[in-house]
């Protein structure tokens, strides 16, 4: 049994480059169903509740300084490639077709909660608050939202499986709705106007070790410097000294991304490295405790996924979206950078820059959004009645 923190570490990266080295070896097709991310801290999970490693004054010290130092310098990595001046090119009417969808996600979410919430546990709005983040945004940001509102360790994974079964059953019906569109586009009397599709940001040049040591000092300086301005500001309800802190992170990371700096090809791998190890942190924390609830909340997760259907469905009639543009919307917030922009390639090339773009604009929004979340759901609580 591991007992002193370097030998926990060795391990928890090890962990944390398992499944994303597999998933680019092989592409097996489990990890379409469960993405990498997941299966690490399932795996994470399962070493820590085997015990092999014991939780000494150590390295739980080792796992509070990880988690604080990654969580603010992954989400400036993140925002450094986010150009929101190319998403505002987009046009009116792509933007209006995302913000249509996020609002059917938050809506849906809302309304799960009001049928399941005598059902879940007690932290059961602080669970979809969580999944409203990685639904409009991504794993980053639900990561951000869970440390922020206190999300129970045991809780959390409950909600990576409803994210990542319901997630792969959308993309899934995404995909096979692609011969339907001609006539959902009648039904729906679908504007057939041409649309302005900007580019997406592209990094140049090439990584290198020097480049990544030096990006990670960048990140963790803004991160501590983040950290030390939030200490400052007024903590109340939400806006937790952890929130103001990925807040400004993320402020600090979209203000870098209109500069020079952001055409480097290093932010986007580091960020990947990073919100893998800070996932097998958490995981390592944590036990199958929470599991019992899992069954329950796939179900809350297929019910959004059902209400955003319909939600979404009705927009389209009413505002003439056609099906391209709600497939992509939708997957790039439940999806992501990772699956949105292969949607599109099926739909249509010249949409791919565009998915990729209004994902990274999910991932802007989504830890804010999960705090806006967090207070709604909160005041429907039972506890708050």
């Amino acid at each position: 049994m591991i007992q002193s923190v370097w030998p926990y570490l060795a391990v928890v990266l090890l962990a944390a480059g398992l499944f994303p080295s597999l998933e680019k070896r092989y592409g097996w097709r489990v990890f379409s169903v469960l993405p990498p991310i997941v299966l690490t801290y399932l795996f994470v999970t399962a070493l820590a509740v085997g015990g092999v490693w014991r939780t000494t004054p150590d390295i739980e010290a080792a796992q509070k300084a990880l988690i604080t130092q990654l969580l603010p310098a992954l989400l400036f990595l993140l925002m450094v490639g986010c150009d929101l001046r190319a998403i505002l090119r987009l046009g009116p009417r792509m933007l209006a077709v995302f913000a249509c969808a996020m609002a059917s996600i938050l809506a849906a979410i809302v309304i799960a909660y009001l049928m399941f919430r005598h059902a879940l546990p007690a932290d059961g709005w602080k669970m979809l608050a969580a999944l409203s983040a990685t639904w409009t945004g991504g794993s980053a940001n639900l990561v951000a939202v869970k440390q922020s509102i206190g999300l129970p360790d045991n809780l959390l994974p409950p909600v990576l499986l409803a994210d990542a079964l319901c997630y792969s059953l959308w993309v899934v019906v995404l995909f096979s709705a692609v011969r339907f569109a001609p006539t959902f586009n009648r039904w729906t009397r679908a504007d057939s106007r041409p649309l302005p599709v900007a580019a997406a940001p592209q990094a140049t040049g090439s990584a290198s070790a020097g480049g990544a040591l030096l990006w990670l000092g960048i990140a963790l300086l803004v991160g501590n410097g983040a950290a030390a301005i939030a200490a400052m500001l007024p903590a109340n309800g939400f806006l937790t000294t952890t929130a103001w802190t990925v807040l400004i992170a993320t402020a600090a990371g979209l203000i870098l991304a209109r500069t020079p700096l952001a055409a480097s090809p290093v932010p986007s791998p580091l960020a990947g490295a990073l919100l893998a190890c800070l996932v097998a942190t958490l995981a390592s924390q944590s036990n199958f405790a929470g599991m019992a609830a899992a069954p329950l909340f796939v179900l809350v997760g297929a019910t959004v996924l059902l209400l955003h259907i319909a939600l979404f469905v009705m927009a389209a009639r009413l505002f003439r979206f056609d099906l391209f543009l709600c497939g992509i919307s939708s997957l790039a917030q439940i999806g992501g950078v990772a699956t949105a922009p292969v949607l599109a390639a099926t739909y249509s090339r010249a949409l791919v820059p565009a998915a990729v773009l209004l994902a990274m604009l999910g991932l802007v929004l989504g830890t804010g959004i999960g705090l806006f979340m967090a207070g709604v759901l909160s005041g429907l609580s039972p506890a708050a009645g």
